[in-house]
């Protein structure tokens, strides 16, 4: 008897799953019919609940994953599920399965991130230096270098997070998907190393890049010039409930009149959103051509032992070994594993060998 099979959280009715991708359905063509709709409609509810409740968003991933994990894409939905929610030990056993799966590195710096969310910075540096990181595109590498930095921050070298940003991408003239995190990376990144006047122009550049709303980089700008944000809008329901109980007061004087309330604010509507929407670059890897519809509804029985595997992956896979902690327990600025090229240089990203100087604060 087939054991039964996790439920998983509830859909509305209205999720039929054709909201997804084309290209993400023809991988599903290789389940059964029944799992496919299944699995369909969880991906949608991980999508649609995603950034407004990522904790649900997983549980639906999970459900996914329960009867669609040999497939990269599930398994991909679910790892950057868990990474929203937090749940980095679990993303990072995602990621590493559809790395597997798929033989794709694109999620390379999602998983070093994970890394250093589970407080382990110095495997991220290590995977920063790794070769995977030469077969990354460009917003691959890019992406590589916030993560990378961000872990040289975590160990309290300040110098070597700036260096690790300095590339031509950062003076890019163009707008691509990530130029505002990257400015906004790298004026963070200033900011922390005591350079202020540095990271307030720097602030200021992401803030123009920043057409999506990504970062808060107009806030950190406002903060560093001393501008304080009030709620205007609060203020003004006061006064207009202040003017219309002394409206009344003036129409019925002898009347003892309750004090009236503002309502509380409206609750969350959760809006759809559709699997295809390219927001999500950054998170999401490249999808594999549609499969044929092959494979019988038997083979969905090996799903569940690949997922209490995958699940419970140790932390010490082989992907970073143990060694390459005691390896990295001594870093230095000279001894950076992505080496930072001059911003003012060409369109790609540069070598990625050590970087020998930090550069003087004033060229900046």
């Amino acid at each position: 008897m087939r054991p039964t099979r996790p439920v998983g959280p509830s859909i509305p009715n209205d999720v039929t799953g054709q909201e997804l991708d084309k290209a993400i359905r023809g991988d599903l063509r290789t389940l059964s019919v029944e799992a496919a709709e299944i699995v369909s409609r969880h991906l949608v509810m991980t999508a649609r609940l995603l950034d407004d409740r990522p904790d649900l968003a997983w549980e639906h991933a999970k459900a996914a994953v329960s009867r669609g994990g040999r497939l990269a894409v599930v398994r991909e939905a679910a790892g950057v599920a868990a990474y929203t929610a937090g749940e980095y030990a679990d993303a990072l056993a995602q990621f590493r399965a559809a790395r597997r799966i798929s033989g794709s590195d694109s999620y390379w710096p999602l998983m070093a991130d994970c890394e250093r969310g589970l407080g382990r910075p110095e495997r991220a540096i290590t995977m920063a230096g790794a070769p995977e990181v030469d077969r990354l595109d460009r917003d691959g590498r890019v992406e590589m270098r916030i993560v990378a930095s961000g872990a040289r921050r975590d160990l309290g070298q300040l110098d070597a997070a700036v260096v690790t940003l300095q590339c031509p991408e950062l003076s890019a003239t163009s707008t691509e998907s990530w130029s505002a995190r990257l400015k906004f990376a790298y004026a963070d990144a200033l900011l922390a190393a005591g350079r202020e006047d540095e990271a307030r122009d720097w602030f200021a550049k992401a803030g123009e890049a920043d057409t999506r709303d990504e970062t808060d980089a107009a806030e950190r700008l406002a903060d560093l010039d001393g501008i304080v944000w009030e709620d205007t809008l609060e203020g003004d329901d006061d006064e207009s409930d202040a003017n219309e109980d002394d409206d009344e007061d003036e129409d019925d004087f002898d009347d003892d009149a309750a004090v009236g309330t503002r309502s509380a604010a409206p609750p969350v509507v959760f809006a759809s959103a559709d699997l295809d929407d390219d927001e999500d670059e950054d998170n999401q890897g490249e999808f594999a051509p549609p499969l044929l519809d092959s494979e019988s509804d038997d083979a969905d029985e090996d799903v569940d032992d690949e997922v209490e595997s995958d699940m419970s992956d140790d932390d010490d896979d082989d992907d970073v070994s143990d060694d390459d902690d005691d390896e990295s327990d001594q870093v230095s600025t000279e001894d950076l594993a992505l080496a930072g090229d001059d911003p003012t240089g060409g369109d790609t990203v540069g070598d990625t060998s050590p970087a020998q100087d930090v550069p003087d604060s004033s060229s900046d």
